[in-house]
């Protein structure tokens, strides 16, 4: 099989969740807000990548026609999707295959991933350069608890691991760490919450 991106991997993950637990496929619209995105074209953009690389059909336009033609193996473990950063705002990346990660049994809930910090800015919130730390996406920033922390990205920048804050329109992306300073963004529809962080794994 093809590899698949981290946010393609993040939409197969959940379908399955969501396959296994309802007996049928979810509508475009509970695919935008499980992802905590605002529109339709990003999901239908990874529906159609999902689909070339034969991991699913779907037939565009029409209600419930996912279909699941992968079925991953069922060994337990969330998938190392690749790198984030805590320290500035910039892109994630991949440079290997997504690799099965044997973590505790409370972090193996369906649609959890997994990702590898660059950079100390969380440093004071006990996650060091090298950490990997365990996400399930949120699908609804409007119900995180002030300052929990999350995997953001910030329209035209790119992604970083910070304490999230809202009030309004204005979203603050916190360090922990005093050598680096707050992230401000004053337009929320520029930043898109796309994990939040519910557990952590350390290399000794």
């Amino acid at each position: 099989m093809h590899s698949l991106t981290r946010l393609e991997q993040e939409l197969f993950n959940w379908l399955l969740e969501f396959s296994r637990e309802h007996g049928h496929s979810p509508t475009i619209r509970q695919m935008v807000e499980a992802m905590g995105l605002r529109s339709n074209s990003p999901i239908q953009n990874r529906l159609q990548r999902l689909k070339d690389k034969g991991y699913i059909a779907w037939e565009k336009g029409k209600m419930r026609t996912v279909q699941i033609l992968y079925e991953p193996d069922q060994r337990t473990g969330v998938y190392l999707l690749g790198t984030i950063a805590a320290g500035g705002v910039v892109e994630s990346f991949t440079d290997h295959e997504p690799e099965l990660l044997d973590v505790p049994e409370k972090l193996r809930h369906p649609g959890n991933y997994a990702l590898r910090v660059i950079g100390d800015s969380m440093i004071d919130a006990h996650i060091c350069p090298n950490d990997i730390v365990i996400l399930r996406p949120a699908p609804d920033p409007q119900q995180l608890k002030p300052g929990s922390i999350v995997a953001a990205r910030v329209e035209g920048e790119g992604v970083t691991l910070k304490h999230f804050y809202q009030k309004g329109h204005h979203i603050t992306l916190m360090p922990a760490n005093p050598n680096y300073p707050p992230i401000e963004v004053a337009d929320a529809t520029r930043v898109q919450i796309q994990g939040v962080l519910v557990g952590m794994v350390r290399d000794y």
